[in-house]
């Protein structure tokens, strides 16, 4: 059986909620009191005397509390929105300390600010930093500079100096802030969709909204926030598809059969928006970090399997057939091209302007196609060649770097990014005070989710659970692609993209630990006592690092204190 109580084979569960706002509070809520989570199989077919207590007292009181629509309305949304608005405060809080360049933003904060006023990236002098902070951001020039990652990441990054100018660190950091706060919202609708209980659900997104990596990338102008938030945008979409397609292929099968017609393969579904949303997710992400398109892989292989299982469920006897090489061509149309789309479209300053890097790289002698390709544009072809370019430029970096962390090392943070360092002497109480932002995670969260995800992967081998398979297909296609580039430097803050499957992960843990309303009482109370210890010591572990988070002045025997790791200091 699955996390949910189906299995690899089994309907697609209705998660969706009525129109009626009360109603769907209604439905979520007789979730809740179970947990949403079908314990283990083993477990319910053990014989239970029947007088033997179910339940805990706190179920039955949360029962009398959700006695009423408004009151399940309120829980519905309000446990979504309240750790949000806690993942707001934590990400926003003093966001314009350090007022400097912090790591990384010395390429996306200026380049953002030159795409503002150029549509194209250009070059800043040596020691622009310091004058950028200080207020004197028109040093640029109109030379174009060589920029390896695609534009839309940093237009993003612009949005808030284009709407109250780059004077404050603030308004450099606010778009990927508000990213990271929005991504706690979106990982609740997910895990609400996966579970099927708001309250498995607002856990992980408690998770999320204090883990320290999630908090730092949220308060740094970087990229990699909005890959995760673009690719877990992604993956609600194809799960609003799984239910939603399911549905419709068994409508159209009983329409065909009605009209005495019986396709073996089953019917082509041409109305799958949400495969088109996520495609536009995808693409979006891809259009911030090429890392975005293992996920257009994976996901798109995972739509594949969806429809076979879906048609093979129904009864049709050639199910592969009819998803591979019926449906399959569909999906891909519909899923591929607006990805495409949304990757070129990013690049329509570098095209519409002449000032970008290659821009007339076709123009020059020798360089423009020949023969079957040159009917393309040489605008186009200038921007084939840029990507070249910059493929071989990632394919290739192999310098060392005093923060650099191999890709296996990423599963038990032993190497975490330092990212910001001053010695000051006020703010701590004591003659000497020292700042930082490091890129810790919580390790009971981390470690925890590291486990987790074993775990899942080990009851998906033998469990084949759909939920299970699908939080692991977007945790292989954060991770697993960085192993073919052990020799590559790379960091560990690029695990933020697929950070919201492993804390899924956690969750579904979790929910089995937790079970049901109606397991034994014994059972039922260990499991919720033991989720809430954990919990309440996760918010504990955060509230103590949260200083080396956020750059906030501490002794430095205090920050010591937080190197449990011999790579983290």
């Amino acid at each position: 059986m699955g996390v949910n109580g189906t299995g690899a084979d089994a309907p697609a569960v209705r998660t969706d909620p009525p129109s009626d706002a009360g109603a769907s509070a209604e439905g979520d809520a007789t979730d809740d009191r179970a947990a949403g989570i079908d314990a283990d199989a083993e477990q319910r077919a053990a014989p239970v005397a029947p007088s033997e207590p179910r339940g805990s007292r706190l179920d039955r009181w949360w029962s009398d509390l959700m006695s009423t629509p408004r009151r399940r309305a309120l829980w519905y949304w309000g446990g979504p929105i309240a750790v949000t608005l806690l993942a707001a405060v934590l990400r926003f809080w003093n966001l314009g300390h350090p007022h400097a360049i912090v790591f990384d933003e010395t390429y996306y904060v200026k380049d953002a600010w030159t795409l503002l006023h150029h549509g194209y990236e250009s070059t800043w002098p040596e020691g622009a930093d310091e004058e950028f902070a200080q207020g004197d951001t028109d040093l640029y020039s109109t030379d174009p500079s060589y920029v390896v990652h695609p534009p839309l990441g940093k237009w993003m990054i612009g949005l808030g100096m284009a709407l109250f100018g780059a004077d404050s660190a603030v308004w450099w950091r606010a778009s990927t802030a508000l990213a990271g706060t929005a991504a706690v919202f979106v990982l609740t609708m997910v895990g609400r969709l996966l579970f099927r209980s708001t309250l498995i659900a607002v856990i992980v997104g408690l998770l999320f909204a204090i883990e320290g990596s999630a908090i730092v990338m949220s308060r740094v102008a970087l990229l990699d926030n909005w890959v995760m938030l673009f690719c877990l945008l992604g993956f609600w979409f194809v799960l609003l598809d799984r239910r939603r397609s399911a549905d419709r292929l068994a409508e159209r099968l009983a329409e065909a059969r009605e009209a005495g017609r019986d396709p073996y393969a089953g019917p082509v579904i041409w109305a799958r928006p949400w495969v088109v949303a996520a495609g536009a997710a995808f693409g979006a992400a891809t259009a911030v970090k090429w890392s975005g398109l293992y996920f257009i892989a994976a996901f798109g292989i995972y739509l594949v399997l969806v429809d076979a299982l879906a048609r093979r469920r129904i009864g049709l006897p050639f199910w592969m057939t009819g998803a591979v090489l019926k449906q399959g061509p569909a999906t891909f149309l519909l899923f591929v091209p607006v990805a495409a789309v949304v990757y070129l479209t990013s690049w329509t300053g570098w095209l519409a302007t002449d000032g970008g890097y290659y821009r007339h790289w076709a123009d020059e002698p020798d360089n423009a196609a020949t023969g079957a390709w040159a009917w393309m544009p040489r605008a186009l072809q200038g921007l084939w060649h840029y990507h070249e370019a910059a493929y071989r430029y990632h394919v290739g970096v192999h310098a060392t770097h005093p923060w650099e962390a191999n890709a296996l090392t990423w599963p038990f943070a032993l190497r975490p990014t330092n990212m910001y360092f001053s010695s000051t002497a006020e703010g701590c109480g004591a003659s000497e005070c020292w700042s930082s932002i490091i890129g810790i995670p919580n390790p009971l969260i981390w470690w925890g989710a590291t486990l987790a995800t074993a775990y899942l992967v080990y009851r998906f081998a033998r469990y084949r659970e759909w939920v299970n398979g699908a939080i692991l297909i977007g945790v292989a296609a954060g991770y697993l692609p960085w192993l073919m580039y052990l020799e590559r430097t790379v960091f560990h803050f690029y695990t933020i993209a697929y950070e919201p499957f492993v804390l899924l992960a956690l969750g579904a843990v979790a929910a089995l630990i937790v079970g049901r309303a109606d397991d034994p009482e014994w059972r039922r109370v260990r499991g919720l006592a033991t989720v809430g210890v954990y919990l309440v010591v996760a918010v504990a572990v955060s509230a103590f690092f949260y200083p080396l988070w956020t750059g906030i002045p501490v002794t430095p025997e205090f920050r010591q204190l937080h190197f449990w790791l011999p790579g983290w200091g």
